[in-house]
């Protein structure tokens, strides 16, 4: 039986002409409410065709953020660290020093207006990235981010490694993704991520792949590339 996600095209290029998507990677940490408020700006002038699309990565300070479908007995440990409610699809996730946010704006007109395409492209951009570093990420039909078995903790074992939480309007996209490099896995324990109690989460570290955020970030971007189009530096 074919699995629907797979079967779902792994690409989502622009089906017409256009400037590259902007690559824009911040130095130190960014507070969430300024990214919020950023992305929404941004957002707004990508829709009324005033500014090219723009993928930015981000790491900010120790937070949780809770989507639209977030529960709140999911959230263990209110008093650790702030707590944002966000526009974003999803349930509580964490993010922090260690871990690279990519904020995806993009013109899914100007693409394919598909939610659901798009939220698989977005795994695939992941899968391939983690492939580059000879991991193996995959999908699971009833969550949405990426996976990896983890056959040494035990039969059906496996963490998650990078999450997956989107905003459209006007059919522009904005809030992202997140794939941990080396974060502070303990603070995963302050809420029940994504609403999925029975699995863990893990790390590039965690897996004993010792990279820099750098490289991490050449890696997002050439796998980006295979799934969504050139880019530029910005």
């Amino acid at each position: 039986m074919v699995n629907l996600r797979e079967a779902l095209a792994v690409s989502f290029l622009p089906e017409s002409e256009g400037e590259p998507v902007e690559w824009v990677v911040a130095e130190g940490l960014t507070g969430y409410d300024e990214a919020v408020a950023e992305m929404e700006a941004r957002a707004a002038l990508i829709a009324d065709g005033k500014a090219r699309e723009r993928v930015w990565l981000v790491e900010h300070p120790p937070l949780y953020t809770a989507g639209t479908s977030a529960r709140d007995e999911d959230l263990i440990a209110p008093e650790r660290f702030p707590v944002f409610r966000s526009g974003r699809g999803g349930q509580f996730t964490y993010h922090g020093p260690g871990q690279r946010v990519a904020y995806v704006m993009l013109d899914l007109k100007r693409r394919q207006p598909d939610l659901r395409r798009f939220v698989a492209a977005l795994e695939s951009w992941l899968i391939g990235a983690l492939g580059d570093f000879n991991i193996r990420g995959e999908r699971r039909e009833d969550r949405v981010g990426v996976w990896v078995r983890r056959p040494e903790k035990g039969p059906q074992t496996e963490d998650k490694i990078a999450a997956i939480g989107i905003r459209v309007r006007r059919w522009v996209s904005f809030h992202g993704i997140s794939l941990n490099v080396e974060p502070e896995l303990s603070h995963f324990d302050g809420i029940v991520p994504c609403g999925v109690s029975q699995h863990g989460v893990t790390s590039l570290v965690d897996l004993g792949l010792p990279v820099t955020m750098p490289e991490v970030d050449s890696v997002l971007r050439e796998a980006f590339e295979r799934v969504f189009g050139p880019t530029v530096a910005a």
